[in-house]
């Protein structure tokens, strides 16, 4: 290689080598090595020769050289850690390595959380699959099977239904619709929120210090909140309540009905399986002829169990926590201004949400969850 040459990096092996680098956690020689390309890039603007990168990371120039050479022409994984010397086998084979697969997939032993990549070298030594591992020869077996055991994610894993299809494709094809203010699409969705304080106060941020505030805190009581939104027109309202009853909920619909959305000939209202999400709640809470006159003006969506990811008013929670909630907040009064002055906003940037999953996208890609059937056409027949 030219002293003069430089490389340019993948943005994602530069996304790599930086969080090497940063963390620390790898070999002195792999950071240097990483150090070593990332000094080279030229796609960054400088250009640095191999003689001023080896004197920057005071190592040979043959090194830079090396490893400069090893990421052109076999990339970055045989750049950064070291190749097997020739006549040696590798440490991991095929077979070694399916057996490490298979331990990492594995359910973790007693007495710990989740597989570890030094808790997996420990056990692939001491079930007899090899005489010694480092932790590296681990991490990159892992990482080139895409195998990461120290990582979790929750999710909702509903099983084939016909009622699940069925509720999903309901509330799928109500999003689908354009808009029409004359049948307005309102999600519904409530929440609720922890009223703390800090007794002993905080202490605003200063240039190279954050906020702090004393961890110790008292619980002032629960608050409920109530909020409707609509997804195509970008507005919303939120309720502060001191419960969550079938009462609450019935106050909360008529006034979405008879005074938020009076113009519209009728609701399109979308919401989960709770209890209080009913018609009954109305008879609960007002006269026959009221309960009646608000349910006609109602057309109900339920969002399938275990799919609140179906309902929008979950994203526009998810934005209230973020923006506004996620803090201490001390009282009612004090929750009703801050989600007063976050409605308003939002309603002034008609800050809109587009649904762009379709029912045809779910019969491809939640496939698993549609129920299989025999078709008449395809059952076979008897002669009599």
């Amino acid at each position: 290689m030219s002293p003069h040459l430089h490389l340019s990096l993948r943005p994602e092996d530069r996304l790599e080598l930086i969080d090497l680098t940063t963390k620390g956690s790898a070999r002195a020689r792999t950071i240097t090595r990483a150090q070593i390309l990332l000094l080279a890039d030229r796609s960054q603007g400088e250009r640095r020769t191999q003689t001023v990168i080896a004197q920057t990371l005071r190592c040979s120039a043959s090194r830079v050289n090396a490893v400069l050479n090893r990421y052109l022409e076999h990339g970055l994984q045989d750049a950064l850690y070291e190749r097997p010397r020739p006549g040696t086998p590798p440490k991991i084979d095929g077979v070694t390595e399916a057996h490490l697969m298979v331990l990492a997939c594995s359910a973790p032993p007693e007495g710990r959380k989740r597989w570890t990549v030094r808790l997996l070298a420990d056990h692939m030594v001491e079930l007899g699959h090899l005489d010694s591992v480092g932790r590296m020869t681990v991490h990159r077996s892992l990482k080139q099977n895409q195998i990461k055991p120290w990582q979790v994610k929750s999710w909702c894993l509903p099983k084939p239904s016909a009622k699940f299809v069925a509720k999903m494709e309901d509330v799928l094809d109500v999003y689908a619709r354009p808009y029409d203010p004359r049948f307005p699409v309102i999600c519904f969705d409530e929440a609720s929120k922890e009223l703390r304080t800090t007794p002993r106060g905080g202490i605003l941020p200063t240039p190279g210090q954050p906020a702090r505030e004393d961890y110790e805190s008292a619980r002032n009581g629960t608050a409920n909140l109530f909020l409707a939104v609509e997804p195509l027109a970008g507005k919303r309202s939120v309720r502060v309540t001191d419960r969550r009853t079938n009462i609450d909920f019935a106050q909360e619909l008529r006034r979405l009905v008879e005074v938020e959305y009076r113009q519209a000939e009728k609701v399109v209202l979308v919401t989960d399986n709770l209890s209080i999400h009913s018609i009954n709640a109305l008879y609960e809470a007002f006269e026959p002829e009221v309960a009646r006159r608000i349910a006609r003006r109602v057309e109900w969506h339920y969002t399938p169990e275990h799919a609140s990811w179906l309902n929008v008013a979950e994203i526009e929670l998810s934005a209230l926590s973020t923006q506004c909630l996620g803090r201490r907040i001390e009282s009612r009064e004090a929750l009703e201004r801050q989600i007063a002055a976050w409605e308003r906003s939002r309603n002034r940037q008609k800050s809109r949400i587009i649904w762009h999953f379709r029912t045809d996208d779910a019969r491809i890609k939640l496939r698993r969850l549609y129920p299989t059937f025999q078709s008449p056409e395809a059952a076979p027949t008897h002669k009599p």
